[in-house]
């Protein structure tokens, strides 16, 4: 379950409109800051690898059917997941390579190689590297982790699609940056580039990686027409 929104809201808001008149539009436009850090840890990243290169429904159907593997528990730990033969993993819909990344993930945890309790010992990169050591997480994948589970205030999703899209579109560039190009232009939001990269997909009206979507504010609407 959700919890209240991120202690540094107020602060990357006024930072951010501060440092970036085209952002301070945005945030104008768009409202308070959302993010609101999930509690999950094995649940989010097993849910991450369901959802990846699917469909929403289909992704909801198969993310549903294997938990529904599992009636005596709101979700499963690791150590029942192992339980599960690959067979029964299979049956609910999971590929064959995502049945293999999830007990990898649950192995991971089971074994302590991947400890959720020492991450807030950790710098940003530091977790990245421990979480892509897990068959089918990459650093997209980290990185939401980071914004949406752990509340990490400056996280700059430099791969993502939208947020390059939405760069190109409000400072006007001739193409999508890279993410060289994309991290300088970033710097000038530092330390709150998570907090950035929330409106700059808020900005589309995109569906954001943590599930929650919005309909664009009136001025932003018209904007896009």
């Amino acid at each position: 379950m959700a919890t209240n929104k991120v202690d540094y809201a107020r602060k990357a808001r006024m930072h951010l409109s501060k440092a970036d008149p085209v952002l301070a539009r945005i945030i104008a436009e768009v409202g308070p800051l959302g993010i609101q850090p999930r509690r999950e840890r094995f649940q989010a990243l097993a849910r991450a690898i369901i959802f990846q290169q699917l469909a929403g429904a289909a992704a909801n159907a198969i993310y549903g059917r294997f938990v529904g593997l599992f009636p005596d528990a709101e979700f499963p730990t690791p150590e029942q997941v192992l339980a599960k033969t690959d067979a029964e993993l299979r049956a609910v819909g999971l590929s064959e390579k995502k049945a293999l990344y999830i007990k990898d993930l649950a192995a991971h945890i089971r074994d302590g190689k991947l400890n959720f309790h020492l991450f807030h010992r950790m710098t940003d990169e530091e977790i990245i590297e421990h979480l892509v050591m897990v068959k089918g997480i990459g650093r997209w994948t980290a990185e939401m982790f980071l914004m949406f589970n752990l509340g990490r205030p400056d996280v700059m999703p430099a791969d993502d699609l939208g947020v390059q899209n939405a760069i190109r579109r409000h400072y006007k560039m001739r193409q999508r940056p890279n993410r060289k190009r994309l991290l300088k232009h970033a710097e000038r939001w530092r330390p709150y580039r998570t907090a950035a990269a929330w409106y700059l997909w808020r900005s589309l009206d995109i569906v954001l990686p943590d599930g929650s979507a919005k309909a664009p504010t009136k001025n932003l609407a018209k904007r896009k027409k």
